[in-house]
């Protein structure tokens, strides 16, 4: 997983509360469990103007110009501006792959819904907490300039803007692993010396439980 220490980047306001993850990343793409590819239809029934599926080349697709992702200034844009319970709905972890793979390192809002949250954690991407108006102020700033950055400090624990700085609050062993560039998987093999003993271990005491086994 790509370790999170500090982040520069445009902001992209989406002015919009109860954002599902249906929404985020809707029901037809969940087909495909690749966690990468995804990002071509991130916002996908907002973003174009025709349906589409896994076999439709979003290429070949009319693009809504009201859209915030399909506006020029916004191309490259890593953090996403939202209003409260982002990420509602169902628990599709391929909703944050669809971030991620988009180009966003970032999401900040006032909430979130509860399984988002983790699974933020889960893919390298963060998720801030920050009161209303802290988020009126950046979503200002990023609608009345699109090219300006805002700048994210994880140790530091500060969202810097226009020369004003906003703290936000984070689980210590959540913020721990995303600095490490940690995911579940990563934190076991961080434990593998340990895992191969007790194996070891095990193999002499009970030997009759590895019959059968590779070596």
């Amino acid at each position: 997983m790509q370790a999170f220490t500090t982040h520069q980047g445009r902001m992209l306001p989406l002015d919009r509360a109860n954002v599902d993850t249906d929404a985020i990343i809707p029901k037809q793409y969940l087909k495909s469990i690749r966690r990468t590819g995804f990002g071509p239809f991130l916002f996908d029934d907002w973003r174009y103007l025709d349906p589409g599926t896994l076999d439709v080349d979003p290429a070949t697709r009319r693009v809504n110009p009201d859209f915030v992702l399909n506006e020029p200034a916004r191309e490259g844009a890593s953090i996403l501006l939202a209003r409260d319970n982002f990420g509602c709905g169902s628990s599709r972890e391929h909703a944050v792959w669809a971030l991620k793979d988009y180009g966003i390192r970032c999401v900040i809002a006032p909430s979130f819904a509860d399984i988002f949250f983790s699974n933020c954690f889960k893919n390298g991407v963060l998720p801030i907490v920050l009161d209303n108006a802290a988020l009126d102020h950046l979503f200002a700033t990023a609608k009345a300039s699109p090219e300006r950055e805002a700048q994210i400090d994880l140790g530091a624990q500060i969202v810097s803007c226009d020369d004003q700085q906003f703290p936000f609050d984070i689980d210590t062993k959540r913020k721990q692993n995303l600095m490490e560039g940690l995911d579940e998987i990563g934190i076991t093999l961080t434990q593998a010396d340990a895992i191969r003993a007790y194996e070891e271990r095990r193999r002499k005491e009970a030997p009759w439980l590895f019959r059968g086994a590779r070596a």
